[in-house]
């Protein structure tokens, strides 16, 4: 009997870039706008509710205990800053990043250092062979005692084997490359995707097991079947990267334990992935001292303190309409600044380019970054550069005032601990409990007054408006 003779079933259509349902077949998905994305599934009616006895009864909340060993930390310091302190037993966590910026690296230098530390670990992997593994293991220094190694595809036999195992640790990589044979789709599809991450994530809560399984990106850069498995993991990581840096970072997107705003760095090296201890010194390390264009600003990303650069270009435009291009800013803001600086400061920059860029990489959303945003414009409008002793941190309003910011007192610090002698904060909000010996705090209450005090010759600029 064919498929479609079978009773009490029909055939519907989804979208493998989203999930998308839809009872024909679709060219484009009306969802994500994909193109012949849809896949034909033959779907079966839901059974009855039957009624089952519970494992696990309702609970009065008071009587739950949290017991030690329900989270524990991994010996790597800025991961673990990710993790929001430590793994959490049963927990499913999601890593996705670009093909070859060492999603594979990083599971397996996490893999043997817990195993050093808590015993048994297993390594599946659908995409590589054991040998491959060995001989990555070997490049990065690593005995592999307690690390347990299967190429499997089959879920059903991956999961038979851990069992056996009785792991503290499971890593899937990836979750694209293992499959459930009674389902009818192939492997990678949003069928499996999905499924197979629900099977991993029932054994892993049942056993209190926690486990890691990898993620592909698509070309948007977003995890492959992603708003199906983000929905189902705790915790779900993207490792980030410019394709000709070394440095990498791990940022959290989701997270049920813990902050969502944590990132890590690291830099890939011959030895692996190498913790870096001091990232505001490597996002500066290549700034030179009075540098047009370019402003220091201290920035929050979680819980972290982060000194970055914000460099910003203005040219006059070769075309009828200007440009605005942002790299590592969010775009709207970008605009609104310049905006600002038009209309409450008098820069006349409605015939110029202007590209805003984040060094090393870093994204940053928060607003606190606008002061710096608009004196690195203003700095290359004038052709005049920025005090190189001198941070800024402020949000901009659209009267030209300067707003308050959180945690002001931890960016300050960090700023003096880098050796920064002056700091331009908003006037509103100024108090500084911890105030560090050796940096001058410059409260401002306008945008305006902003830009004359940051840029080195700004009183003897010729562009200079009138007060």
């Amino acid at each position: 009997m064919s498929k479609s003779d079978k009773p009490h079933t029909r055939t519907i259509f989804v979208c493998q870039n989203c999930g998308y349902e839809s009872l024909k077949w679709l060219g484009r998905c009306p969802n994500c706008q994909q193109w012949n994305s849809f896949a034909e599934k033959i779907v079966t009616p839901a059974t009855s509710f039957r009624p089952v006895s519970s494992a696990n009864p309702p609970q009065e909340l008071s009587q739950v205990v949290i017991e030690a060993a329900d989270r524990f930390s991994v010996p790597l310091s800025e991961f673990n800053r990710v993790l929001g302190g430590g793994l959490v037993s049963g927990s499913l966590v999601l890593i996705g990043g670009d093909p070859g910026i060492g999603k594979s690296t990083l599971l397996l230098q996490v893999s043997a250092l817990v195993a050093q530390d808590k015993g048994r670990v297993v390594y599946v992997s659908g995409e590589e062979t054991l040998h491959q593994i060995k001989l990555r293991s070997e490049r990065l220094g690593m005995k592999g005692d307690q690390l347990y190694l299967l190429a499997e595809t089959d879920l059903e036999v991956i999961l038979s084997q851990i069992e056996e195992l009785s792991p503290s640790l499971v890593v899937i990589d990836s979750i694209q490359a293992v499959y459930l044979p009674e389902l009818d789709t192939t492997p990678g599809s949003i069928t499996q995707v999905r499924e197979c991450t629900l099977q991993l994530m029932r054994w892993a809560k049942s056993r209190a097991v926690p486990a890691f399984i990898a993620g592909h990106v698509t070309k948007e850069g977003a995890i492959a079947g992603p708003r199906v498995l983000e929905h189902i993991v705790d915790v779900v990581l993207y490792l980030e990267g410019e394709p000709f840096s070394a440095y990498r970072l791990l940022r959290c997107v989701k997270n049920r334990f813990g902050s969502t705003n944590e990132i890590g760095v690291f830099e890939m090296r011959e030895q692996g992935l190498i913790e870096v201890d001091n990232p505001s010194q490597v996002f500066l390390s290549q700034r030179w001292g009075e540098a047009v264009g370019s402003a220091v600003v201290p920035t929050l990303e979680g819980s972290r303190p982060l000194l970055v650069e914000i460099q910003a270009l203005t040219n006059l435009t070769s075309f009828g309409l200007p440009r605005r291009t942002a790299n590592g800013v969010d775009f709207g803001r970008l605009l609104l600044v310049i905006a600002v600086l038009s209309r409450r400061v008098g820069l006349k920059l409605g015939n110029q380019d202007i590209i805003a860029n984040v060094t090393g990489g870093l994204k940053i959303g928060e607003p606190a970054a606008d002061l710096g945003i608009a004196l690195s414009i203003a700095s290359s409008f004038r052709d005049v550069g920025v005090d190189p002793s001198l941070v800024a941190v402020g949000e901009v309003g659209l009267s030209g005032e300067l707003r308050a910011v959180s945690q002001l007192d931890r960016r300050v610090n960090e700023a003096a601990r880098l050796g920064f002698k002056r700091c331009l904060v908003p006037k509103a909000g100024t108090g500084v409990s911890s105030l560090p010996k050796g940096i001058e705090i410059i409260p401002v209450g306008t945008l305006r007054e902003a830009v004359r005090i940051g840029l080195v010759r700004g009183k003897a600029s010729s562009n200079q408006p009138a007060e």
